[in-house]
């Protein structure tokens, strides 16, 4: 393969990501992860410069583009995080610390659960950019981004009950489990269910038409990353001594047996065609 042939390919493939709903979410999900005692001004700060950086590469890449609700969603509410941990006072403030995560997992919830209700899915703005307008009515291709937009409002509802029993029943904001390890596997589960959904849809559209294409994914791609998930929570489990010993060793040896499970008949389909 040239260079030439190389660098475009890797443009190609930055331009997909750049186009992609989760490129959008990515203030959410930095906020969600980073946000803590301690850690509100640089949560806010980070999701911040991300949604302001997103705005701004967007118009450069397409001049002229209409702004995208995930996007202004994500300028408004950080800024508004932001001006107003400046001028909390310190009792705000420490609230702030303990559950604004938990407020931007509710919020995004809510703008994925509002943009479905107004018949516009967030991630429908992101698909039509990546799909030639004669499938924008198509209702497989409305269909798809209604599961996809419902999948992320689902992920983080997840990490809003997760974050909210750590903080309100556990009075531990940092506790590995509900802070951690729940709240980044339902992002896992939405980031795998975005890239996967879409090609079991246009596998199922082609067979269905009898044209040629790529099969159908199965299942087990999309669970793989959720298995491999578990062996690094095993290692965190003993490091952070967050479980029993035994746990963490069952964790690990699960998540080995079934990424080698799961991935065994995705090494054999190329062997039977071949």
């Amino acid at each position: 393969m040239s260079l030439g042939t190389t660098e475009t390919a890797a443009g190609g493939r930055l331009s997909q990501f750049l186009d992609s709903p989760v490129i959008g979410m990515s203030p959410w999900i930095a906020m969600s992860v980073i946000v803590g005692p301690g850690r509100f001004e640089l949560a806010v700060a980070i999701a911040l410069a991300l949604a302001v950086a997103l705005v701004i590469v967007g118009r450069i890449r397409r001049p002229g583009s209409s702004f995208k609700i995930l996007e202004i969603a994500d300028v408004v509410f950080f800024a508004v995080m932001a001006v107003i941990g400046i001028t909390a006072s310190p009792g705000t403030y420490r609230w702030l610390e303990n559950y604004s995560g938990e407020v931007a997992n509710i919020a995004l919830m809510t703008i994925a659960l509002g943009s479905m209700a107004c018949r516009v899915p967030f991630t429908l703005q992101y698909a039509r950019e990546r799909v030639p307008r004669e499938f924008w009515s198509d209702p497989r291709f409305l269909r798809t981004n209604y599961y996809i937009t419902g999948a992320w409002g689902a992920a983080f509802a997840v990490a809003a009950i997760a974050g909210a029993y750590g903080d309100l029943v556990l009075h531990n904001s940092n506790n590995l489990w509900t802070g951690w390890i729940i709240q980044i596997a339902a992002i896992i589960a939405a980031l795998q269910f975005t890239e996967w959904y879409p090609d079991v849809v246009r596998a199922r559209s082609l067979r269905e038409r009898n044209l040629p294409g790529p099969p159908e994914p199965p299942v087990s791609s999309f669970l793989i990353p959720l298995a491999g998930y578990l062996t690094p929570v095993g290692i965190l489990v003993l490091a952070f001594g967050a479980g029993p010993v035994w746990l963490g060793v069952v964790l690990i040896l699960l998540g080995v047996v079934l990424v080698k499970s799961l991935s065994r008949p995705n090494e054999a389909e190329p062997d039977a065609s071949g």
